[in-house]
């Protein structure tokens, strides 16, 4: 299922949004059950199964949920975890980090920051310049693909992890 919320939301900044809260009869007929289980109940998809881990396609990866921007593909790279891997989010304030003490170890878990999603988990052994790997559920997620300029141009150029620049996110 695609992602919920209004146009004038989806691409808003995070901190620009109302909080979405649906009931649990709501957002079960709005995701998929896999989806819903990840998302609204903390699950987590098995390593190497989601549909992004090795996705290549430049874009923004938004909450499936809300719709609200998470991540960018110029930040994705490929932790060798199996899941999709971002050094940063999209903008400050687009996620919320909660302390997790669940399977008798301590986590960092990340949610959306407008409907509480859950996302994944933070990690400090990151690619510089951030440090940060964000670990993070396919199915929380909906990619919204960059278009191409009509010259071909392709997507724009950033500083990549290592100094140097990507055109798009190595998965």
């Amino acid at each position: 299922m695609s992602s919920t919320g209004s146009d004038a939301e989806r691409g808003a900044p995070a901190g620009d949004r109302e909080k979405v809260v649906l009931s649990e009869a709501e957002w079960k007929q709005r995701l998929t059950p896999e989806q819903y289980r990840i998302a609204r109940k903390a699950g987590t998809e098995r390593a190497f199964t989601g549909a992004y881990w090795d996705e290549k396609r430049a874009g923004t990866y938004t909450c499936v949920c809300c719709g609200t921007p998470l991540f960018s593909s110029y930040t994705k790279y490929d932790s060798g975890t199996g899941w999709p891997s971002f050094w940063n989010t999209v903008e400050p304030g687009a996620v919320d980090e909660r302390d997790d003490r669940s399977l008798f170890m301590r986590r960092t878990e990340v949610v959306c920051a407008v409907c509480d999603a859950h996302l994944g988990h933070v990690f400090p052994d990151g690619p510089r310049p951030t440090g940060r790997r964000y670990c993070i559920n396919s199915a929380s997620l909906e990619l919204v693909p960059e278009e191409k300029s009509p010259e071909g141009e392709g997507a724009r150029k950033e500083s990549a992890p290592d100094g140097g620049t990507e055109g798009q996110g190595s998965g």
